[in-house]
């Protein structure tokens, strides 16, 4: 379909990178790819159940947020969602490309576990919620680190690395679980010190979640100001334009990415720690649920700012709980309800083409 004009032959199309579109524009046309998100769904809903999309709708609404006690459990569930994606911002920041955060999770909350079955009892609160933290932030740190070295090292792929190292992960907290399981031969840890609620974090203000709030909404602001206007954030985004460029400026490439391996690393391992502590009491191979992966998506939606992380990992958070309650409302099977929320993800993470791009149709350009 390309017409031929003195010898040349002009697409139909033509694309070309935007120099800017404007916060207004793109924030227009993320809206306007969810309401055409929602239309589309409400066509496939139709189609597939035969139900009122306005019903299904209001379903998830009161999945989500319907009481005080589901609004809570989103937030919970947003705070470790957002804390990996901010655990995974340094590292994507160097272009040094972490999926393994599912696994460093398991291991900071295998660290956790082990603390708390192990130390119930034997230390002060105080020292015991220390010991907890340390040994989540160093058991992640350390399972961050590993994939560093022989990156730095021999050049390794950390893709693959990373992904192999949730594998492992999995693995190891499966050995642990049957290790501790109580009662014995149930293949489960259960509620670790349901009796006297050792290594519990209490509640802050009131609120069953404050501590996750706090500690999330702290280092989320923390990650900000680090990569935005210290020295080693400097050398992270440095290091993640031009490998050479960053060697020839005098910086120790090498060193960088094994220390912003270490400190994505030790927070997705603090993950595991607000997951066992705050959160679940309990350890097992499908406690970090798929964090790790989902909190990529929720790392490059935000285009790798922390602060617009609270807003994306909340609406991604708020469609998966939403699409559980709609399961279960409207007697949909997961996949049914799971087919709203990739729908929905398609179109915003299509709109960005749009954001960043500017297609021009041909007769447009003859104009022009």
């Amino acid at each position: 379909m390309a017409r031929n004009i003195h010898g040349v032959h002009e697409p139909l199309l033509h694309i070309s990178k935007r120099e800017d579109c404007g916060l207004l524009r793109a924030c227009l046309v993320r809206l306007a790819a969810i309401a055409l998100a929602l239309v589309v769904c409400g066509v496939v809903i139709v189609a597939l159940t035969g139900l009122n999309p306005v019903e299904v709708y209001a379903g998830v609404i009161d999945g989500a947020v319907g009481s005080g006690r589901r609004f809570w459990v989103t937030i919970r569930d947003t705070l470790s969602l957002l804390l990996v994606a901010v655990a995974l911002t340094p590292a994507f920041k160097m272009r040094f490309w972490n999926v393994g955060g599912e696994g460093q999770v398991l291991i900071g909350a295998t660290a956790t576990a082990a603390v708390m079955i192990n130390f119930a009892g034997k230390l002060p609160t105080g020292l015991l919620f220390a010991a907890m933290i340390c040994a989540s932030i160093l058991a992640g740190m350390v399972w961050g680190v590993i994939p560093a070295l022989f990156k730095a090292g021999w050049n390794t792929n950390e893709t693959l690395f990373t992904l192999m190292m949730n594998y492992v992960a999995t693995q190891f907290v499966a050995f642990c679980v049957v290790y501790w399981e109580n009662p014995a031969g149930s293949n489960s840890v259960g509620i670790i010190n349901s009796a006297d609620k050792a290594g519990w974090l209490p509640a802050l203000f009131g609120l069953t979640y404050g501590w996750n709030l706090v500690i999330v909404v702290v280092l989320t602001a923390f990650m900000y100001v680090y990569l935005r206007y210290s020295k080693q954030g400097y050398e992270i985004a440095y290091v993640g334009q031009s490998v050479n460029t960053a060697r020839y400026a005098g910086i120790n490439v090498k060193h960088v990415i094994i220390r912003t391996m270490a400190i994505s690393g030790a927070l997705c391992g603090l993950t595991g720690f607000i997951l066992v502590s705050g959160s679940g009491h309990t350890i097992s191979t499908t406690l970090a649920g798929g964090r790790g992966f989902t909190a990529i998506v929720v790392a490059w939606l935000s285009k790798l700012n922390t602060f617009t992380m609270m807003i994306v990992s909340f609406l991604l958070t708020f469609m998966a709980k939403g699409a559980i309650q709609i399961a279960s409302q409207f007697s949909l099977n997961e996949n049914a309800s799971e087919i709203i929320t990739g729908i929905i993800l398609f179109f915003v993470l299509g709109c960005e083409f749009f954001i960043n791009y500017r297609v021009e149709f041909r007769h447009r350009r003859k104009e022009d």
